[in-house]
């Protein structure tokens, strides 16, 4: 008679998280699985951009800082409020911009060619008239490096904050120089190679930024998606706290936002309880490119269900 393999309760535990978060961010109804970790990618395993992309809560935090701080350009409201698919299936919307992130930082290089040229052709059919008459496209230089250095700081400040905060301001240039491969290769421009670059850039858009009545609805959208699932709520909400806490102050003041001074340090702790457990379930996962492992982060669950939108 053979007897059942006993499973272990802490890898019931860890296989569970692992599914748990699997079933979110792939869409099963579409085939869809896990990008997996390429030797062969435009990216060393050991680039610091690897290492920034490479964790699943501090992407998820950065990837709402990013949106939010997107939203507060006209253009790229206008290019999500007028053409995307956001408002009604934002889950969806949403899974498809983080696969683009997965296969460009984790997938073979041909693959994130493809990727890259497909969003390339979308964006070309992405234009129209903001509400004072000025004329958008989504393939327009300054723009995408709006959408880029958004998404590059809100990454970044995520996982300094929550994965390593002592990270070097040499690390953080080469993550700069790294993520900005992708964003010239998509056409944007000026593109920072360096953090103080990137907050200079962010700067001289500070004056064209509004926050109004869509920005406003685009936000709550983002902040109050539905979890999951019950289980998962109170940790989705932890998340969001902790994407607005990150947020440079004058960000928060535009979107109206802030967190009690109070409660910050709480958020933070709890943010951080979340992400070790999920570095946990996922580090037996972790297995050198060559043996087409799947990465703990992006590449492992393909997607997830909050990142930066592209236009």
């Amino acid at each position: 008679m053979t007897w059942p393999v006993a499973i272990h309760p802490s890898n019931a535990i860890r296989q569970a998280l692992i599914a748990r978060v699997q079933s979110v961010f792939n869409d099963r109804a579409r085939g869809e699985a896990p990008v997996i970790r390429s030797a062969n990618a435009l990216y060393d395993p050991d680039s610091v951009i690897w290492r920034v992309h490479g964790d699943v809560t501090t992407m998820m935090i950065g990837g709402v800082t990013a949106l939010l701080l997107q939203m507060l350009h006209p253009a790229a409201l206008a290019g999500v409020w007028d053409h995307s698919s956001f408002r009604s299936d934002m889950l969806g919307r949403l899974r498809r911009t983080a696969r683009f992130i997965a296969v460009t930082t984790f997938g073979e290089e041909s693959e994130a060619q493809a990727a890259i040229d497909r969003v390339c052709q979308v964006h070309r059919h992405v234009t129209g008239v903001l509400p004072d008459g000025t004329f958008y496209s989504a393939s327009d230089p300054g723009l995408l490096a709006w959408v880029h250095v958004c998404e590059a700081i809100g990454f970044l400040d995520a996982w300094i904050c929550f994965g390593e905060p002592g990270m070097s301001r040499a690390d953080q240039d080469s993550y700069f120089a790294q993520a900005g491969l992708v964003a010239r290769m998509l056409g944007a421009t000026p593109v920072p190679e360096t953090r103080a670059e990137a907050e200079a850039l962010i700067a001289s858009f500070q004056p064209r930024l509004v926050a109004d009545a869509r920005t406003r609805e685009v936000a709550r959208m983002i902040l109050s998606q539905p979890a999951p699932s019950l289980a998962f709520a109170p940790a989705q909400a932890m998340l969001m706290q902790s994407a607005i806490d990150i947020m440079s102050d004058w960000a928060k003041e535009m979107h109206g936002l802030d967190i009690p001074r109070m409660t910050a340090p709480l958020i933070r702790k709890g943010t951080m309880t979340i992400a070790q457990t999920l570095r946990w379930a996922f580090a037996q996962q972790r297995q050198p490119p060559d043996t087409c492992a799947h990465s703990p982060s992006i590449s492992a669950i393909g997607q997830r269900s909050s990142l930066p939108v592209r236009l």
